[in-house]
């Protein structure tokens, strides 16, 4: 799919951006893979690792739609990676967040459509599922926003998808890198801000894996939800440090004890496949598909019962401990 074609990431100097771009390298011969986003210091250290003939880097901010719109100049694939991620500092910058998450999303879709993109994806996260803090609600917008892209695309042959999963090992921000930092520093405790907390987990290379396959996979529409372990935060901080101690801190503002994937109100129109969920749109396509049961692999699916909810509590599949001390390792 990617052979000889033109890629776009936003964001993509980010954990994801860059272990995709590996990816494609390694896998594909793309005839251009542009790297979209807005820090020039992470554009030249990336540089200096991803130097092949077909990289470009464009400076740019999703927020500013007309260098979005040159940037997707010829453009085939779009993944939508970049956002304003920190549940904290999105309670405390509400506008900035929906400017770049809600608007940035309207930007990037605009000027896929005017350049007659072929696919986009849009990254999404648990939190926006029944979401409780800013981040989470601009990400449900940018969902949907995503998802109404394709009645908005008339007679454009671009079609848009939504790829949600929790939380990938070693990202940056996320707590396994904030343990080792603690253990770097010598600290006597690892703070648990609640004892029964937990989780979804995965690795980047599963990922990466997920989003491509997705491309394969979509319709236009669907957003895609892949089948995950979940972990027990007590039992991640034991397989980190098991001779240090555990300090209850409590949950922050903006924070779930559990995290939703499939939330239970949109169990009407959720299908189960063998390694992930599709929870297809609730409005009505103009000119596309309306079937999401089956998809562009002729993998079928099936309807969950009424009130299904793929949450970390009620996951059939935990990490234990020693195979989170075995994941940490290989990450």
């Amino acid at each position: 799919m990617f052979n000889n074609k033109s890629i776009l990431i936003t964001g993509g100097t980010g954990s994801f951006g860059k272990h995709f771009v590996r990816t494609l390298l390694a896998q594909y011969t793309p005839k251009k893979i542009i790297i979209f986003s807005r820090d020039e210091l992470k554009q030249f250290e990336m540089q200096q690792e991803f130097n092949a003939p077909c990289m470009r880097y464009f400076i740019g901010d999703v927020r500013d739609s007309e260098r979005l719109n040159r940037a997707m100049n010829k453009v085939d694939f779009v993944i939508h990676a970049a956002a304003l991620k920190q549940v904290p500092a999105a309670e405390y910058n509400p506008m900035e967040c929906i400017k770049t998450n809600i608007n940035g999303a309207e930007n990037v879709i605009n000027a896929a459509l005017d350049n007659n993109v072929k696919k986009v994806i849009a990254l999404s996260t648990d939190k926006a599922a029944n979401p409780v803090n800013l981040y989470g609600a601009t990400k449900l917008a940018s969902d949907k926003l995503f998802v109404a892209a394709n009645n908005m695309a008339g007679g454009h042959d671009s079609y848009f998808s939504v790829v949600r999963y929790g939380n990938v090992v070693g990202s940056r921000g996320s707590v396994v890198p904030f343990f080792h930092k603690l253990l770097d520093n010598q600290s006597d405790h690892l703070p648990i801000t609640h004892p029964e907390m937990t989780r979804f987990w995965l690795t980047l290379d599963q990922g990466i894996a997920f989003v491509i396959k997705s491309f394969y996979r979509m319709k236009g529409g669907e957003l895609f939800v892949p089948k995950i372990p979940s972990v027990k935060i007590t039992d991640l901080a034991k397989a980190m440090a098991p001779h240090l101690e555990q300090k209850i801190i409590g949950i922050r503002p903006g924070e779930k004890l559990h995290e939703v994937m499939c939330p239970a109100d949109d169990s009407y129109h959720t299908y189960e496949f063998e390694d992930h969920f599709v929870i297809a749109p609730s409005i009505t396509f103009n000119s596309r598909s309306n079937t999401f049961d089956k998809n562009n692999l002729n993998e079928q699916g099936q309807l969950v019962t009424p009130g299904f909810e793929y949450n970390s509590s009620n996951n059939s599949d935990f990490l234990t401990v020693e195979q989170l001390l075995e994941l940490n390792n290989a990450c």
